[in-house]
């Protein structure tokens, strides 16, 4: 169930690995920060926002990814280029991680790629993303590989064939556009619509590993969110609880990324995430004998008394 014939890819983003058989590293976790009712965004037309509580937000998510081995990053949101400039020369003074960028229009995050190379901080963006919808995706690529973008995120989906096969079938069409060595780095998302359908979505991404080898995982949180009759049922701690264990079990279902939603609740998923890696890995020492690989897996930062018994 969790090893796949194919060699799979592992990727390298900053310090941490990402993708490879289930179980041999966690998933890379995408919060997201200034995205529409982000509380700490004051006025995005003046680009004015909290720079103390963003600070605080993102030094919280590098200290928990350091003590868990679960790597983060946050994808900052913006509609312009002058304001996503603003957001990332704010996170440059603040920290020597990778982020991402999360742009809708084609046009904008080619235009925000340029920025990023005049920096020259290519390996440190993950480039989000290149959709089915995107009205030139072979000048996108073109442009993106000449400006040395290293890591772009994928969108895997197929209007006419929702089914987790439509999905592999419309992500073939777009690698065959992009090329399988354009990019270091290639994280397919598998596009989740509700939560029901995550499962769907978690299918996918086993599929799109078993084909072609790369990391690939869900935008859980899409599902979580969108459900709101869950926090008017529940409130605000059944919603969390919801929305932790959604997103666990999304990551133990061959993702090997995931869109977590706002950073700010990044302190009530990472401690999620660290408890389905742990299960995860058992789960593959019992169908393989094999235990993680990577050293700052959680397996070994929180239970090497029982590794030891393993071994």
């Amino acid at each position: 169930m969790f090893k796949l014939s194919r060699p799979q890819r592992v990727c390298r983003i900053g310090r941490w690995n990402i993708g490879g058989q289930p179980g041999e590293n966690p998933p890379l976790l995408i919060s997201s920060m200034f995205h529409n009712g982000d509380r700490i965004l004051e006025s995005r037309k003046e680009r004015k926002f909290d720079r103390e509580k963003a600070k605080e937000y993102v030094k919280r998510q590098e200290e928990l990814s350091a003590q868990t081995g679960v790597p983060a990053l946050v994808a900052m949101v913006a509609t312009s280029l002058d304001e996503m400039k603003t957001y990332i020369d704010f996170f440059l003074s603040i920290s020597d991680q990778p982020f991402g960028i999360d742009m809708w229009v084609e046009k904008t995050r080619l235009e925000v790629a340029e920025y990023i190379a005049q920096l020259g901080i290519q390996d440190r963006v993950l480039y989000n993303s290149i959709t089915p919808w995107d009205k030139d995706i072979p000048g996108q690529v073109a442009r993106l590989k000449e400006l040395g973008i290293k890591h772009v995120v994928v969108q895997a989906f197929n209007q006419e064939d929702q089914t987790p096969k439509g999905r592999v079938s419309g992500l073939r069409k777009m690698l065959d556009i992009i090329g399988e060595d354009t990019f270091e780095t290639i994280l397919v998302d598998t596009a989740v619509m509700n939560l029901p359908s995550t499962s769907f979505s978690c299918i996918a991404a086993r599929m799109v590993k078993e084909e072609f080898g790369w990391p690939a995982g869900v935008a859980s949180s899409n599902g979580t969110y969108m459900w709101k009759a869950a926090r008017e049922m529940w409130g605000s701690d059944g919603f969390n609880a919801m929305n932790a264990a959604g997103q666990a079990i999304a990551a133990l279902l061959w993702s090997d990324l995931l869109f977590t939603g706002p950073i700010v609740n990044i302190p009530k998923i990472i401690p999620a995430i660290t408890t389905a890696s742990l299960m995860l890995a058992t789960l593959v020492y019992d169908e393989t004998g094999k235990l993680p690989s990577n050293q700052e897996h959680p397996l070994y930062k929180f239970f090497a008394d029982f590794v030891k018994q393993l071994q």
